[in-house]
Order: C-alpha cells, then sequence, then structure tokens
C-alpha cells in the first residue's frame, strides 16, 4: 500500500499539476512608461522682467509734452452760426481764415455744434486724448470795434464761461499784460493760476470782432506741461490770407 502511496506516476502527476498552477501564477508584467514632453522652465530672470515691464506699463503717468513736438497750424474762419459747416476741411479753409493757432500733433478735434457756436461763440476746439481737460479754444463774437479796458474783458468772458468763472473765483492770482504785435495790433493776455487749473487766454479785436484764445489745463497737466502750452498760447494771431496768391 506505501508503495502504491508513493509510486512514480503519482510523483509524476502531482509535479506536473504544481508545475501548471505555479505557470497560471505569473506576476503581472511591469506597467509601461510613458513619455510626457513638458515645455521648458521659464528663466526666473526673464518671468521677473516681464512682470516688472508690465507694472510699469498699468502705473507709469501720461507723457509730457515736450516743447519739440511735432505742431500743426489750425486755420479759423470765426464762421457765423449760420454759415457753420461751409468749409470741407482744414486745407480749404486758409484762404478764409482770420485766425491761426499752434496744435500739438495727436491732439483730437471736438465738433463744435451750430447751436454751441451761435450761443456762446465758441468757434473750434482741440484736446489732449490722455486728458481731455487739458485743451485749447476759441471764442468770438461780432461787433466790437476796439477792446475794452483790460479788467473789463476778463469779466465779460467769464459771463458766458462758468469754467472760468470757476476758476477765477478761486484763483491764487490772476494777471493781464498787454502787448501788440509788428502791425501794431493790440493783444491782451491773461493768466489764471486757478486752485485746480492753469489758463492762458489772449484777447484781440479785427474785422468788428472780438477773439479770445484760451489754452487751459489742471494744475498736474500744467506742471508737465507748461513749456508746450505757453507756446500754444503765444501761436494765436488774427491773420488776413485773402489778398495772397
Amino acid at each position: 500500500m506505501l508503495s502504491s502511496l508513493f509510486s512514480p506516476s503519482l510523483l509524476t502527476t502531482a509535479a506536473s499539476t504544481s508545475s501548471s498552477a505555479a505557470s497560471c501564477q505569473q506576476p503581472p508584467s511591469a506597467p509601461q512608461s510613458v513619455n510626457v514632453r513638458l515645455p521648458a522652465p521659464r528663466p526666473l530672470t526673464t518671468t521677473l522682467v516681464a512682470a516688472a515691464a508690465a507694472g510699469l506699463l498699468l502705473l507709469s503717468p501720461a507723457a509730457p509734452l515736450h516743447a519739440e513736438a511735432e505742431f500743426k497750424t489750425y486755420y479759423g474762419t470765426a464762421a457765423s452760426a449760420a454759415n457753420y459747416g461751409g468749409y470741407g476741411g482744414n486745407a480749404s479753409k486758409k484762404d478764409a481764415a482770420e485766425y491761426v493757432y499752434d496744435v500739438p500733433e495727436g491732439w483730437k478735434e471736438r465738433l463744435v455744434s451750430k447751436v454751441e457756436k451761435g450761443t456762446n461763440g465758441t468757434d473750434s476746439e482741440f484736446f489732449n486724448p490722455r486728458k481731455r481737460s487739458e485743451r485749447e479754444y476759441l471764442t468770438f463774437l461780432s461787433g466790437f470795434r476796439k477792446l475794452a479796458p483790460v479788467g473789463a474783458v476778463l469779466d465779460n468772458l467769464a459771463l458766458s464761461d462758468v469754467g472760468l468763472q470757476d476758476q477765477i473765483s478761486s484763483a491764487d492770482d490772476v494777471s493781464s499784460t498787454e502787448r501788440k504785435d509788428e502791425d501794431g495790433q493790440v493783444y491782451y493776455e491773461y493768466e489764471v493760476a486757478g486752485a485746480g487749473a492753469h489758463s492762458l487766454i489772449s484777447v484781440t479785436c479785427a474785422r468788428n470782432k472780438l477773439y479770445a484764445h484760451f489754452v487751459t489745463a489742471p494744475n498736474p497737466e500744467w506742471g508737465r506741461d507748461e513749456a508746450v502750452l505757453r507756446r500754444l498760447h503765444q501761436s494765436f494771431k488774427t491773420v488776413d490770407f485773402s489778398g495772397q496768391d
């Protein structure tokens, strides 16, 4: 009986069974690796420089106007409200121009309405697109053969300009001078240093009209652009191109 228990056939059968079981229980194969290409990290210096540049763009104030900046000449016709819109462009106005002044390149023209021209005499206006309250403009009134006393003229101008009224009432200083150009024409010039803004005004009479040219800016812009704003003020004059070729 023991011989039958330990017979070679039984041992062979058991061995083959054990081998088959072992082959069915092979360990799982190792997972395959997957290559993922990541972008190369940016150097820290480049990142910091880019961030600093973006911050400067956000925080930097409007660039100042330089005295050597480019300018263009505006030709004003001082046409009545009834004739408003009778000229197609600045170039075609030159022969009919009654006054001129300089305008910095990049400033925008504000279109004056017919109603505004008829009520307060505004004929033209330009402004700095970075700060609309930094501007120059001209008003005119018909029926004036000569200038009134220098103090009376400024008071009369303020009657039709609420902003000028406020500026004069809060001004730290108001000064006035009188000058004559090369042709003997008289100009009154005013400087109003207000609590919040600064203005330069030039007034003269010609062709039975009173012309008033204004250059005004908030005090921060005045401190930054004073040289250019004074140039605009000094550039104003009345002209007569009608007899020229």
